[in-house]
């Protein structure tokens, strides 16, 4: 009996299938956590949600922006971008019951002594504060008002937290911390912009999880959203596992209890 982390999948389904043989995953005794981003710019989309969706309680995901986009486009509140590649999930005749499943999966997840997260937790919140958070989130994703909250969704402002902010701003601020968050300044400003390598931030600003007297430095945080860390954030209790499966590098995981990593190829 194990529990796997997996990192961003990105609908590369033949690598999944590759990972799960390796680690000779059985869905009856074994449990698998996605950090999220299971959709999009790979190839077999639908195929990767079809699957986590098929496994019930033996799987755990939760939200990452990519998987928020497909949503939201799904509920013609956005328009698909000419790099998205969640066509097929559109297309699927089971579309309705897949997207419905999906926007009712969490933020976070605590179990077992870890956390885990798309992106990760704001520097100056405590594991509590975050996991509060997350549940004002997710109550408005699975209430009545999910279709206000993809219309509004969109943006970098306020790149501060502030435990005033309310409406849309406040939630904009919690979904981007929680889905879109890399680099960070000692202010907890947030950059949102970069994508690059942590040698490469923003003049004045670091990883978040680099930012001084960070709240949740006691835990340990499972997280994916940054394949340009290529697997390393070099700090303890800090696990990137998005290791760019979508751009040729492989799909990761890591065993909870001992942090085993195993890591498969992608295929051309």
């Amino acid at each position: 009996m194990a529990t796997y982390a997996i990192g961003d999948v990105q609908g590369c389904y033949r690598e999944l299938q590759n990972l799960l043989e390796t680690i000779d995953f059985n869905p009856d005794q074994d449990t698998l956590w996605f950090t999220g981003d299971l959709v999009n710019r790979g190839p077999n989309s639908l195929d990767v949600l079809r699957l986590v969706k098929s496994l019930g309680t033996s799987a755990i995901t939760v939200l990452g922006n990519h998987d928020l986009h497909m949503l939201a486009v799904h509920y013609g509140l956005e328009q698909p971008r000419p790099v998205d590649t969640f066509g097929d999930v559109l297309n699927a005749p089971d579309r309705l019951e897949l997207c419905e499943w999906l926007r009712l999966q969490p933020i976070i997840h605590q179990q077992q002594g870890y956390v885990l997260v798309h992106a990760g937790i704001y520097p100056f919140w405590t594991l509590d504060d975050a996991i509060g958070y997350a549940a004002e989130l997710e109550d408005v994703l699975r209430g009545n008002d999910y279709r206000s909250f993809f219309q509004h969704m969109y943006g970098d402002r306020p790149s501060l937290w502030e435990g005033s902010l309310a409406d849309w701003d406040r939630l904009r601020f919690i979904v981007n911390s929680f889905t879109r968050m890399r680099f960070c300044d000692d202010t907890g400003t947030l950059s949102l912009r970069e994508k690059g390598p942590a040698s490469k931030a923003p003049q004045g600003f670091k990883p978040w999880f680099l930012v001084p007297d960070r709240e949740a430095i006691n835990e340990k945080i499972l997280f994916g959203h940054w394949a340009a860390l290529e697997g390393h954030a070099d700090v303890q209790g800090v696990f990137a596992l998005d290791t760019g499966c979508v751009w040729g590098n492989g799909l990761t995981a890591i065993r909870l209890g001992d942090d085993k990593i195993i890591h498969v190829h992608s295929i051309d």
